[in-house]
């Protein structure tokens, strides 16, 4: 049971922002990489997407890799549009859900994201919407900025002392479970959403918002 909550700690991706990673692999075969999933696979086993998602590395490094990897010579800008597909909508729903939400609690970004999907998360909601992502929320951590990600707990407890929140009146949803347990460790309330779930028809009913 979700109690005494004062502080929300918001994930973005798939949680905020709708997400399809097909789109990004078929982009990428669209470009000529027919192997995207095997080259996939080995940037994953490498250390590349943790390095470019905390900031060790840049876009321009990530990009020279995946040209290397996948054998072409594909543009830092194709590469970019095939990256970014995934990126799809914020419902308007969810925006006005975090609107409300802001007049009783705190509200903080969580993001594992990366330089290039912030650039393209931001025109996203600004041309939709005609805002900014981070008008929404108290404090916006983003783990290429901070240089740490989920589901790291020192990422959790860091959001506590820089906010001087207590875990018990915390709460944090985001859809990965490995996240979740993490913030669960320090003790922060949690809500995972599992496929299909979504805040505006699971969490916050319609002219229901708050705990």
């Amino acid at each position: 049971m979700i109690t005494g909550v004062k502080h929300i700690l918001f994930d973005l991706g798939g949680v905020l922002i709708n997400l399809d990673y097909n789109r990004t692999e078929q982009a990428f075969v669209n470009l000529g990489i027919k192997n995207f999933g095997e080259v996939f696979s080995q940037l994953k086993q490498t250390s590349l997407f943790d390095d470019l998602e905390t900031g060790k590395i840049t876009a321009a490094t990530f990009f020279d890799e995946l040209r290397i990897l996948s054998g072409t010579n594909l543009s830092d800008d194709q590469i970019t549009f095939a990256w970014n597909e995934m990126l799809l909508d914020f419902p308007v729903r969810r925006l006005e859900i975090l609107q409300q939400l802001r007049l009783h609690y705190d509200l903080v970004l969580i993001s594992n994201t990366n330089e290039i999907h912030e650039t393209a998360f931001n025109k996203i909601i600004k041309q939709a919407h005609g805002v900014s992502l981070a008008s929404f929320f108290d404090r916006y951590y983003l783990s290429h900025k901070i240089g740490l990600r989920k589901p790291d707990p020192i990422v959790f407890q860091r959001i506590l002392k820089d906010c001087g929140f207590d875990a018990k009146h915390t709460l944090f949803i985001d859809d990965n479970a490995q996240n979740v347990e993490a913030a669960q460790s320090v003790g922060i309330q949690s809500i995972f959403l599992t496929n299909n779930m979504t805040i505006e028809n699971d969490i916050f009913k319609p002219r229901s918002v708050g705990f």
